[in-house]
């Protein structure tokens, strides 16, 4: 069978809000996630920092301030409080099957500038090949010390092309960077969908569009301000689909998601006869 890669944002886009904002940022005081992304903002703009490393650092620092040392296990939980938007649990079951009634093996993959600790302990977490996301490295006693990975809105592109090689190591840089022609790529553009809800995932959005790829932008339904951005980025191009992010059964999503495979599975087909008439 043919490989398919599905990829994914998280905050907001296989959940309803960033997912630090459930539990993690209420544990440290806060009654307003937004007042710790303000924090956040500031550190960035005065010290001329990336903002994910921002949060990475404000967040151990009032963690650390707390009393007690940001350890791993202090994770082990967060992942059981996120909200996932509805259908979401039985998606990938049911989009793994209907790839599969037309010669294709999906692979589901998550490129997230949240937290891997958070990722790793939801409930989906065993569904995805691949979890690229913003992660600490800790000591011999599972103390979290310093950044291990930093992924940001223009870095998340470094991965798609590991998934495109099937290069998935992210220490793996020599088999990342030698050149490979694209019809050798063991899962070549065309076979990519990217699914995301905002403007930061417009350079991974507009990568896998512009290589031949389908991306799809959805938004909470229940707000205005999210539809209208999706909308925007339909506009500029820079999306092939909007839709609501729904993920149950005949939703807009899936019935995309249909069309899309179906596709896939056509020019699978068109491809092998062409090798077989050669």
């Amino acid at each position: 069978m043919k490989k398919v890669a599905v990829m994914y944002d998280f905050d907001k886009t296989l959940c309803t809000r960033d997912m630090q904002e459930y539990s993690l940022i209420p544990s440290l005081g806060y009654d307003n996630p937004s007042d710790f992304w303000k924090e956040v903002t500031k550190l960035s703009s005065s010290q001329k920092m990336d903002g994910i490393s921002a949060y990475l650092y404000l967040l151990k620092k009032k963690w650390e301030e707390t009393g007690k040392p940001l350890r791993q296990e202090d994770f082990a939980n967060v992942g059981k409080t996120i909200e996932l938007y509805k259908g979401v649990e039985s998606w990938f079951d049911r989009i793994n099957a209907y790839g599969a009634e037309h010669g294709l093996e999906v692979e589901h993959y998550v490129i997230s500038s949240g937290m891997y600790e958070i990722i790793a302990t939801t409930s989906i977490a065993k569904n995805f090949r691949k979890i690229y996301a913003c992660r600490y490295y800790y000591d011999e006693d599972g103390v979290a010390q310093w950044p291990a990975l930093i992924v940001n809105y223009t870095t998340k592109t470094q991965y798609i092309f590991r998934i495109n090689k099937q290069v998935l190591d992210e220490n793996d840089e020599e088999n990342l960077n030698a050149w490979v022609p694209n019809k050798e790529r063991p899962v070549p553009f065309p076979r990519m969908v990217y699914i995301a809800d905002g403007l930061t995932d417009v350079p991974c959005m507009r990568l896998v569009k512009e290589y031949g790829g389908k991306s799809i932008v959805v938004y909470n339904p229940e707000s205005a301000k999210a539809g209208m951005t999706a909308d925007r980025l339909i506009q500029e191009g820079r999306a092939d689909f909007m839709s609501p992010a729904v993920y149950s059964e005949g939703s807009d999503l899936e019935q995309i998601m249909h069309l899309i495979l179906d596709h896939m599975g056509a020019d699978a087909q068109l491809e092998d006869l062409e090798g077989r008439l050669r």
